[in-house]
């Protein structure tokens, strides 16, 4: 059997939904001729289903999935027409009983008349050739899919609704502008060229927006530092000796009771892991066991494991037992890390720390006192690592895949580079390919410019249904 491919538009079905124990399990169809193989197969009132290629768009009928006058299942039926739809094709939204063997029934109906497995993405795939949507658009439909926090979603959401579209080419249009200048004048021979135009001809038209463009360029290629932090998140480990409260303060972080907490040393033998949200950041908080020598082979393990963490982390939390003292000393951590004096309702931060250039967060992981101020001292580290203050807001374009950050980058060393030869005076010849090659990374971005590898690669890592 041949692969299917993603540039065909033969009629394509999957599941829009997981099957399982749910009320409702949807089925998404599209592609040429699919409201003639849904008609096959359907069966709606005493006088049978109406032709669904003639149902308006946007109407939805009630009805049977049928196999040789079988009833499968009783379903509704969203019907969307060419181009109003999402793929851009006549397309079918089929919503069945939940569960694993009412879609999986009504699938193989589909299949039998002649719908096809859709490939990862390759619904979203066709929205783009079908000019619904760009590509930054596209890619902001698994970054929705994926959001772990709120804030992720709203700028999931804002790519979506084409901010991100927007900026790259209202920057490209203004690079087109200085390419257009620069090409002038390789585009006639010196003697069609008047003598102001022959001594401007060296200098690179329109700089001032060039050089406007640039920073835009650099604005955004910044933002992607952050908008990595909101959809991929950080790691937190808590560390510190046996019994300092590392369990406590993972379940006070975290708002629940997660982790086992006894009296017994050496409880937590293995490190355990929650998301919880900071400031709209994703935060993999993890706890560790306690860091001795031990003699447990179990826990011998476990101390290890947790040592690896520390050198994983982005910011490490390690406790001191303010009830057994300071004389555990932390071990190097290339982390950032916030040291914190634990049980402070049993024994106060000595003043001043004894251990020199340690500052360490007074808390009771028992009572919640100086967890605020904890979470304050997590997101200052935080802002640091994105290297500018979070924003929730989400009325700035921003980077939203690696991808784009390598287009965005490339376009703005091009154009780095084409403004620095202008500075040597060198001629528009050398310099006007650069600007081309700028205003192309651009065009990768949104797709104007794009290969059908490119595009396959891209698409196929969403998930299948999207």
């Amino acid at each position: 059997m041949m692969r299917a491919d993603y540039g065909d538009d033969s009629p394509i079905a999957a599941f829009a939904t997981t099957p399982g124990s749910s009320a409702l399990t949807l089925i998404r169809c599209s592609g040429k001729g699919s409201p003639d193989l849904v008609s096959s197969v359907f069966k709606s009132g005493k006088n049978g289903a109406p032709l669904l290629k003639e149902t308006p768009g946007n109407t939805v009928i009630h009805g049977w999935i049928t196999a040789a006058d079988e009833k499968i299942d009783e379903v509704l039926i969203s019907v969307f027409k060419s181009p109003k739809s999402y793929t851009g094709e006549d397309s079918l939204d089929i919503c069945c009983h939940g569960g694993v063997c009412a879609g999986k029934a009504v699938m193989n109906v589909l299949k039998t008349a002649g719908f096809r497995d859709a490939l990862p993405g390759e619904f979203t795939f066709r929205a783009f050739m079908n000019g619904k949507i760009d590509l930054t658009r596209s890619e902001s439909v698994m970054e929705l899919v994926c959001a772990k926090t709120e804030t992720g979603r709203r700028h999931a959401v804002s790519r979506l609704s084409g901010s991100l579209e927007k900026e790259i080419n209202e920057i490209k249009t203004s690079l087109v502008q200085v390419l257009a200048g620069a090409e002038i004048f390789l585009d006639y021979s010196e003697d069609e060229i008047s003598a102001d135009a022959e001594e401007a001809a060296g200098k690179l038209p329109n700089k001032g927006i060039a050089l406007d463009v640039l920073n835009r360029l650099k604005k955004l290629s910044d933002s992607w530092r952050l908008e990595r932090i909101y959809q991929e998140g950080i790691t937190v480990v808590i560390a510190g000796p046996v019994n300092a409260g590392k369990s406590s303060l993972f379940n006070s972080l975290l708002k629940e009771d997660r982790s086992i907490v006894t009296e017994v040393p050496g409880t937590t033998r293995d490190w355990i892991e929650a998301f919880v949200s900071i400031e709209g950041i994703p935060v993999r908080l993890i706890d560790t066991a306690g860091l001795r020598d031990a003699d447990d082979s179990v826990e011998k393990i476990g101390v290890e494991r947790s040592r690896k963490l520390l050198q994983e982390a982005d910011i490490v939390l390690f406790l001191f037992d303010g009830e057994a003292g300071h004389d555990n000393k932390p071990p190097d951590i290339s982390a950032s890390c916030l040291y914190i004096w634990n049980k402070c309702d049993i024994s106060p931060l000595p003043q001043p720390f004894p251990l020199e250039g340690i500052v360490p967060i007074s808390v009771s992981a028992k009572t919640g006192e100086g967890i605020a101020d904890l979470y304050n001292a997590i997101s200052s580290v935080i802002h640091e690592q994105a290297g500018s203050q979070l924003n929730n807001e989400t009325d700035c374009a921003a980077l939203g895949t690696a991808r784009q950050k390598k287009l965005t980058d490339a376009a703005y060393r091009a154009l780095e580079e084409a403004l620095a030869l202008t500075e040597r005076d060198e001629p528009l010849d050398l310099i006007a390919p650069l600007l081309r090659e700028a205003v192309n990374s651009l065009g990768e971005i949104t797709g104007e410019v794009s290969t059908a590898d490119i595009l396959e690669e891209m698409f196929s890592r969403f998930c299948v249904g999207k």
